[in-house]
């Protein structure tokens, strides 16, 4: 498996962590503060996370295919986008996990 396919997952996990983390702030702000501005930054960020969850999806899919994932592992790293801050820890333990895989990828394209 090659590294580019692992970072385009992290990065998109980060950024779709983070529009979520931004979007359940705005919604608390807009709803539970009444604050002035929040629906409009509520409704920018909701649009940017919507868009950046279907590359998120792509790229979580391609990598699980590549990493021969069962069908429940890919369910969870798919739906890790939709929960506030599970894309941070799903992140982390899919990288810890396939770090060994790539590393031994790179190795074997440099013998051959």
């Amino acid at each position: 498996m090659k590294k580019s396919v692992l970072t385009r997952y992290r990065v998109m996990a980060f950024v779709t962590g983070v529009l979520l983390v931004l979007l359940c702030l705005g919604m608390i702000a807009k709803y539970a503060f009444k604050m002035d501005g929040a629906d409009d930054i509520t409704k920018v960020i909701a649009i940017a996370h919507g868009w950046l969850y279907v590359l998120y999806l792509v790229f979580a899919f391609d990598l699980g295919s590549k990493a021969k994932w069962p069908v429940g592992k890919q369910l969870w790293v798919l739906i890790a986008g939709t929960i506030p801050t599970a894309a941070f820890f799903v992140e982390r333990k899919i990288s810890a996990e396939l770090e060994a895989k790539v590393a031994d990828g790179g190795r074997k394209l440099a013998e051959a």
